[in-house]
C-alpha cells in the first residue's frame, strides 16, 4: 500500500521515518505547505516522494491512505475530504475539537467501510501495554483512582490551551486501561499571559466511586510525566521521565477488617514489595505504523481506534467546558 502524510512540521517526520520501514508500505508521498519541508524531507529521506497539494494526494488512485499530521482544527475539513475520497484515515490526537465533529469522522469512515485511526502514541509504549496486561489479566485488582501529572516549562501553544495540549496523552492512557464509562467531568484553569488557560485541573468520575485526575502545566519549573494508579491488589507507578524502570509495581494498599464501633472502621494496611517489570525497548510509533497497515490490510480495529479518540475528545470538550463555568461538573 502507499501512504501520504499531510504536513511536516514536529510530527510529520518521525510518522515519515516510520512508515517507510513498516512492512506493507511500498511507497510514502509526503505534502506540506512550506517547500522548506519538502526539500527538508525530501534531504533526510530520499525514498519519499513529494505533492504538490493535498488536492492532488486526493486525486491519486495509488494512495490507499492519508496519515494527517496538521492541526486539530483541520482535522474535520482534510479528514472528510480523505475519507470521501476512499482513503483509510490516521488522524494526529486529538481527533477533532469538537465531538459532533469526531463523530461525523466516524460515520462516514463506517459508511464507506474505511479504516480510521487515533495516534494516542502512549497507548503503544512498552509501559503502557505492561499496565493494560497486568490489568487484564486481573493483577493489579479493581481501580480506585487514577492520578496524573504532566507538567514542564513551555511549549505555549497560539491557538489553544493546555487541556487541549497535554491532557490528551494521559486521558487516552486512562480510556485505555481503567475501561469504564465516565460519569461526569469538571475542571478548573487559569491564564496569567494570554487568553488560554496555562495550568488546568481535570477530575473524571467513573461508577463505584472511581476517580481520575489530571494536572497539566505550561509553567512548571520541571519536567514531570507521571501516573499513579490504585488498585486493590498492585498500585502502579509510571514515570515516562525514568530511563530504564518506567513502572514500579507495590504490593502496597489498604483494607477493611470490620468496624470498631458504628462510625470508626477497622483499617489495616497492607505493606508488601516494589518491582520493576522488564519492559520492552519498542518505538512506540512504529507498532502505530504497524497497527494501522495491519487493520487496513486484514479489515479490523486498531487498537486506537475512533472509538477511543471520540472518547477523549468527549472528555476533552467537557472539561473546556465546565472550565467556562467556573468548575461546574459536565455529565457525560
Amino acid at each position: 500500500m502507499r501512504i501520504a502524510i499531510i504536513g511536516l512540521g514536529y510530527w510529520g517526520p518521525n510518522l515519515v521515518r516510520n512508515f517507510l520501514s513498516t512492512d506493507g508500505v511500498h511507497g510514502v508521498i509526503c505534502c506540506d505547505v512550506l517547500d522548506t519541508r519538502l526539500a527538508k524531507i525530501k534531504k533526510s529521506f530520499h525514498d519519499v516522494e513529494l505533492a504538490p497539494s493535498f488536492d492532488e494526494v486526493l486525486k491519486r488512485g495509488d494512495v490507499d491512505a492519508i496519515v494527517l499530521a496538521t492541526p486539530v482544527s483541520t482535522h474535520i475539513s482534510l479528514g472528510m475530504h480523505a475519507l470521501e475520497a476512499g482513503k483509510h484515515l490516521l488522524v494526529e490526537q486529538p481527533l477533532a475539537l469538537h465531538a459532533a465533529d469526531a463523530e461525523a469522522l466516524m460515520s462516514r469512515a463506517e459508511q464507506n467501510r474505511l479504516v480510521l485511526m487515533v495516534d494516542h502514541t502512549f497507548l503503544y509504549t512498552s509501559a503502557v501495554r505492561k499496565i493494560k496486561e497486568l490489568h487484564t489479566a486481573g493483577k493489579i485488582g479493581d481501580i480506585l483512582y487514577f492520578d496524573s501529572v504532566r507538567v514542564n516549562l513551555g511549549l505555549f501553544q497560539r491557538d489553544t490551551n493546555v487541556i487541549w495540549d497535554l491532557a490528551p496523552h494521559d486521558i487516552s492512557i486512562m480510556e485505555h486501561i481503567v475501561g469504564l464509562k465516565p460519569l461526569a467531568v469538571s475542571a478548573v484553569g487559569v491564564s496569567h499571559f494570554d487568553d488560554h488557560e496555562d495550568i488546568a485541573y481535570i477530575t473524571v468520575s467513573f461508577p463505584n466511586n472511581v476517580i481520575a485526575h489530571f494536572h497539566m502545566n505550561w509553567i512548571s519549573p520541571v519536567k514531570i510525566r507521571k501516573i499513579l494508579i490504585g488498585g486493590t491488589k498492585l498500585m502502579v507507578v509510571y514515570d515516562d521521565m525514568e530511563p530504564s524502570e518506567k513502572v514500579k509495581l507495590f504490593e502496597k494498599g489498604v483494607q477493611i477488617k470490620g468496624k470498631e464501633n458504628e462510625s470508626k472502621a477497622l483499617v489495616e494496611y497492607r505493606i508488601g514489595d516494589m518491582y520493576a517489570p522488564h519492559i520492552e525497548q519498542t518505538e512506540a510509533l512504529s507498532l502505530v505504523a504497524k497497527d494501522f497497515v495491519e487493520a487496513v490490510c486484514r479489515g479490523r480495529q486498531p487498537v486506537s481506534n475512533a472509538h477511543v479518540g471520540l472518547n477523549v475528545v468527549k472528555i476533552l470538550e467537557a472539561a473546556d467546558y465546565s472550565m467556562r463555568m467556573g468548575g461546574k461538573s459536565m455529565n457525560l
